[in-house]
């Protein structure tokens, strides 16, 4: 099964209530919600607080994704506001086995992210107790950037892993997903993409997320 993630970052922040709306009705399989702090990032984002305010319009998964340095301490502001799944980085400052007990004592999906320079192999220890893992094919920071093709290999890798220890592991790609993009990750073995501006610059945003499932699928 393929998911999509249309991610806010590239939605018109002054109007967020229609944007929402309007990606419930083109077909998106969850709302991508990237949080930063301008310090793990050199960038900031959004918090808490406005993913509150966002969640009686729409009942489709929050995927959040939390490029912050320290994703422990606010884990629970961010089941509380309604994440349904949260993400945070390997590389951040908290202890990465609290941090995903906390996010699943809270009923929430636990997935953790590793950046571009990151090898795989160093999310391994935790896959057990783990829904997803997102990989990053940009640098966290910005939206619009290009896709790096490093990592297709591992998530081939990480595939291969997740068969061998029979794991109903998510694998999530963030960063440059378009129709080409998205048919290579899915060829690896991704199965959920966080698609900023492919879907939100589009004339027609439910051919968009239509388009990119076909291109998913082969």
């Amino acid at each position: 099964m393929t998911r999509i993630s249309p991610s806010i970052l590239s939605s018109d922040f002054s109007n967020l209530e229609q944007e929402i709306k309007s990606l419930d009705k083109a077909g998106a399989d969850w709302i991508h919600i990237d949080v930063m702090d301008g310090c793990f990032v050199p960038n900031i984002t959004l918090g808490a607080p406005i993913v509150k305010a966002i969640r009686p319009h729409t009942r489709l998964p929050f995927d959040v994704h939390l490029m912050i340095r320290d994703p422990l301490a606010y884990i629970p502001d961010f089941l509380t506001a309604g994440a349904d799944i949260i993400t945070f980085h390997l590389e951040s400052e908290s202890d990465t086995k609290e941090t995903i007990a906390a996010i699943r004592a809270g009923g929430a999906m636990a997935s953790l992210s590793i950046k571009p320079a990151t090898p795989v192999q160093a999310v391994f220890p935790y896959l057990d107790t783990l829904s997803m893992v997102l990989i990053m094919s940009v640098e966290p920071g910005f939206g619009g950037q290009s896709f790096q093709e490093s990592c297709l290999e591992k998530i081939r890798i990480l595939r291969r892993e997740a068969q061998k220890r029979d794991l109903p592991l998510l694998i999530q790609v963030d960063g440059g997903i378009d129709e080409n993009t998205i048919a290579l990750c899915a060829a690896a073995g991704a199965d959920t993409f966080a698609v900023g501006s492919t879907i939100f610059r589009a004339d027609d945003r439910k051919a968009a997320i239509q388009h990119l499932r076909i291109a998913a699928q082969g």
